[in-house]
């Protein structure tokens, strides 16, 4: 059980794996993720995002700590894969998706999702990657969870049903004030549409927070190459005699520098270049 105006909250959260070298997957997780947030789950292959999905899911346990989640008839997870059932129609999966939902199920909402798309007697082993996510997230969206747990999910379509898909699941969300948690690797997708970050690299937690106070706490500078002290440097590269450098300030940034705030892209890759230590074995 969360607490109240918290929709997904982990405290030391860790897992490891057996057969994988018993290497932690994710260690010492700590957020907080307030109720109608559309969150980006971001890192790079590897980096923990569909264990942490698959936690909150419940469809694991922890190794150590603990997360906090709705109860699974108030939550709905899309997997990468989309597992669905192969010798089923559109059709029958969304009537599967009506009768395993008595009273919360949004027959509406779902059909949005295939409407003029999809023929609702073509069967899901038939189907194409695009197509089966459309399925996969027409049940989710059906399902009205408070909290909608989604793996890649625009990963097999074109760049147009993205799109489409994309704002229709933001304009839902934001009528029904759905907690949105969506790990996606195209950082372009995510700009404008999400408004909390969770960045893991190599199984921790490097950023966490409202996209927004994570902007306006860096600075992208350009300029003759000088002392940042005491400024936390993120990334920096120079060439002669300039630099270019993200950093995340402390106090007012002073100096001979062209300072700009970051774009998402921008503060995601920088953070995502920069070494870490790590996971410990």
């Amino acid at each position: 059980m969360t607490r109240d105006g918290i929709a997904l909250e982990a405290d030391l959260l860790g897992k490891k794996y057996r057969g994988r070298g018993h290497r932690w997957a994710l260690r010492e997780c700590d957020f907080a993720l307030p109720t109608g947030r559309v969150c980006a789950l971001v890192g790079p292959n590897g980096s923990g995002k569909s264990t942490l999905l698959s936690l909150a899911a419940g469809l694991l346990r922890p190794t150590e700590g603990t997360i906090h989640a709705p109860a699974r008839e108030h939550l709905a997870y899309v997997a990468q894969d989309k597992p669905l059932h192969p010798r089923l129609s559109v059709a029958d999966t969304l009537r599967m998706g009506r009768e395993l939902n008595p009273g919360r199920w949004d027959e509406a909402a779902a059909r949005r999702v295939v409407a003029d798309e999809l023929d609702p007697r073509a069967l899901v082993r038939d189907l194409s990657g695009g197509q089966r996510t459309r399925v996969a997230l027409a049940l989710a969206l059906g399902k009205r969870a408070e909290l909608l747990l989604l793996d890649e999910p625009m990963a097999d379509l074109d760049p147009l049903a993205r799109h489409q898909l994309m704002g229709l699941l933001m304009a839902d969300a934001a009528e029904h004030g759905t907690t949105v948690v969506m790990s996606s690797h195209i950082l372009t997708e995510l700009e404008g549409a999400c408004d909390h970050l969770l960045l893991l690299h190599g199984g921790r937690i490097r950023l966490d927070g409202p996209v927004d106070d994570l902007l306006a706490a860096h600075t992208l500078l350009t300029g003759p190459v000088g002392d940042l002290a005491p400024h936390t440097v993120v990334e920096s590269r120079t060439t002669g005699r300039q630099l270019t450098a993200l950093i995340r300030h402390e106090g007012p940034v002073e100096g001979p520098w062209e300072t700009t705030e970051p774009s998402l892209e921008e503060l995601l890759l920088a953070h995502l270049r920069t070494p870490s230590e790590g996971v410990p074995a």
